[in-house]
């Protein structure tokens, strides 16, 4: 079904992405709509990060086009590029924080990088996005060394969400999570995204998390999105990855199902 161009924030068309001979990807195309939760699925190397990466521009196409805004970043100069990338925040897999620096001066190299601001401000600043993900105040002073996994993801995730972005890409944001803790996060996507409106971008192989945070699900195999929908729609593909993905004996989907 085509969608309006205002609604769609990210396009994909055509994708393709390859390492020497090794194609990963090839005329994949994918939309997201503003303000859902879309989750990424697939089976082992069906390049899910890959996906999110190139999108990102941390590799560059083979092929296609992706179009972020509505704008093809590629044909943009780096300084309007900048630009538009300061409108997304990213939460890498482990979180991705910069071990020599205090969770407030993690929180803070984004304004470093991008803005010219007092050092007050940013103080205050990384406060309010700590207390947004979570985080006690006293988190602002420790490393990442002295932080526990979950603990670590908020700061992530504080990070990610400096610069006040539209979009938010999650990369395995519940991988090393126990139960209690990655029910915790996911409530927390789901309340930052009807606070702030946000449009999330996430890959996950957890199933407990597709259930509780996603508006649709897209599955990558075969080179490409084979299916994009609803957990309904999920539930009921006769495709066989997908089937023992929802249906098998890790899945909740059978008795959710009905």
């Amino acid at each position: 079904m085509n969608m309006p161009a205002s609604d769609i924030i990210i396009d994909v068309q055509g994708l393709k992405t390859q390492f020497g001979d090794h194609v990963i990807h090839e005329n994949l195309d994918l939309q997201v709509k503003r303000g859902e939760v879309l989750g990424i699925v697939g089976g082992s190397g069906t390049g899910k990060s890959v996906l999110l990466r190139t999108i990102l521009g941390l590799k560059k196409p083979d092929g296609g086009k992706i179009k972020v805004f509505g704008v093809d970043l590629e044909t943009l100069p780096d300084e309007e590029r900048r630009l538009y990338e300061r409108r997304w925040g990213v939460l890498f897999q482990e979180g991705a924080l910069f071990s020599a620096l205090t969770v407030a001066e993690n929180i803070q190299v984004p304004y470093r990088e991008h803005l010219h601001m007092a050092q007050d401000l940013m103080d205050e600043l990384a406060t309010v996005k700590i207390s947004m993900v979570g985080l006690r105040p006293g988190a602002a002073k420790l490393y990442p060394s002295e932080l526990s996994g979950g603990m670590k993801k908020r700061a992530g995730l504080a990070r990610a969400l400096a610069q006040d972005p539209e979009v938010l890409f999650l990369d395995e944001p519940t991988a090393g999570l126990d139960p209690i803790g990655a029910a915790a996060f996911d409530e927390l996507i789901n309340d930052l995204k009807k606070t702030l409106g946000l449009t999330v971008f996430m890959v996950t192989h957890d199933l407990d998390t597709l259930y509780a945070t996603c508006d649709r699900i897209a599955v990558l195999a075969e080179r490409r999105v084979i299916l994009i929908g609803t957990m309904k729609d999920m539930l009921a593909s006769e495709h066989p990855w997908i089937r023992e993905y929802f249906h098998g004996p890790r899945a909740r989907a059978a008795a959710i199902g009905k």
